[in-house]
């Protein structure tokens, strides 16, 4: 998986503070609240976050390296 410029800024704003909600994400990162949440998903999806009571927490910073399908 790779990382957009936004999915490094959401990574580091969450290292930074531990848990952010989605509202201070965007207002810490000065991204749009539909790009946080694109890139929230995309690293929910990818195992590098968590969130509870809608606060979101960063579980790795390292995107999984899986390898292309082998043919």
């Amino acid at each position: 998986m790779k990382l957009n410029k936004t999915d490094e800024q959401v990574i580091a704003a969450l290292k930074e503070s531990k848990e952010l909600t989605l509202a201070e994400l965007t207002e810490k990162t000065e991204v749009p609240s539909k790009k946080v949440f694109k890139s929230l998903r995309k690293l929910f999806e990818h195992e590098m976050i968590d969130s509870k009571a809608r606060k979101y927490r960063l579980i790795t910073d390292k995107p999984p390296t899986k390898g292309k399908s082998e043919n």
